[in-house]
This record gives C-alpha cells, sequence and structure tokens, in this order.
C-alpha cells in the first residue's frame, strides 16, 4: 500500500486538530449564542480536571511540533495552554476563564497561521517573539517590586525598632 502524500497527511491532522479545538473549547451551545467546550467542564472536577484539560490541550502544541511549527509559535501555544491552566486553578474565576479564554482554539489558528504563506509566517514569528518576550517579562518585572517591597519592609521595621530602642 503506497505512503500518504505528506501535504494530504497535513491537511488531516490540521482538519482533526481544529475538531479537537471546536470539541475542547466550543462544541456545547448556551442560550445566548455562546458556546462552551468540554475543556471548562473537565476542569470543574476539583483536583485533577485542570491537569487533564491541559493535557489534552497540550496534544494540539505536541502535533503542531510534528508539524515543524516555529519554536516561537510553540512556545506562545505553550503560554496559552500554561495560562489556562494556572488561571483555571483559581475557584469560580478561574473556571469562567476557561470557557472564555479558549486556548485550543487560539493554538490551532496560531498552527494555521504558521503554515500559511511566509509573508504571513514571518509576521506570525515576529509577533509570536514580542508575545513571549512580555510573557517572561512579567514574572521579572514581578521580582523587582517583590524585592523593592521586601527591602521597603526591611527599612521600616529596622526604623520602628530603632525608634523604640530610643
Amino acid at each position: 500500500m503506497p505512503e500518504p502524500d505528506p501535504h494530504q497527511r497535513q491537511a488531516a491532522v490540521r482538519a482533526r486538530l481544529k475538531r479537537l479545538a471546536w470539541l475542547l473549547d466550543s462544541a456545547i451551545p448556551l442560550p445566548g449564542g455562546y458556546r462552551i467546550g468540554l475543556d471548562g467542564l473537565i476542569g470543574l472536577v476539583p483536583g485533577l480536571g485542570d491537569a487533564i484539560a491541559a493535557l489534552l490541550s497540550s496534544y494540539i502544541v505536541v502535533e503542531a511540533a510534528r508539524l515543524r511549527v516555529p519554536a516561537s509559535v510553540l512556545l506562545r501555544m505553550g503560554l496559552n495552554v500554561a495560562l489556562e491552566l494556572v488561571v483555571g486553578a483559581v475557584p469560580l474565576l478561574g473556571d469562567l476563564f476557561d470557557f472564555a479564554f479558549k486556548a485550543n482554539e487560539r493554538n490551532v489558528r496560531l498552527l494555521e497561521a504558521s503554515l500559511g504563506p511566509p509573508e504571513q509566517v514571518k509576521a506570525l514569528r515576529r509577533r509570536s517573539r514580542w508575545a513571549v518576550a512580555a510573557a517572561l517579562a512579567v514574572p521579572v518585572v514581578e521580582l523587582v517590586v517583590a524585592t523593592a517591597r521586601v527591602r521597603v519592609s526591611i527599612s521600616v521595621v529596622a526604623t520602628a525598632l530603632k525608634e523604640r530602642t530610643t
């Protein structure tokens, strides 16, 4: 039996990932025209729900890597999954975020864009690098602010102790 054409295989994988993203993010219609998916419902399960949903979401990222999506785009996709996992762990508000953020559909759009025309891919790589840089900068800024707060607190305590002893 002959091997399938690489373009046909890629098209089949892309269609499968698009269907999975729809199932995880938008398969269930709600009144008012809004849609939710299994990802958000699975995330409602205390303890393991968000971790199981993240594993399902990670499958899209793994398949994107097999399709040779640029590393900067893969990193951005991973950040989408991580954001949904971390914020989703917050009771109630995190669950609402899971329903609204739709990381899987975002990741499939990134995948589709990264496999598009060269000009589109170049622009996506540039945007992805900026998004990754911004995502990495946030913890650094938080660390600097936290360090400044600790220094201020130490100085306040030291001043208070000096005043007590005099």
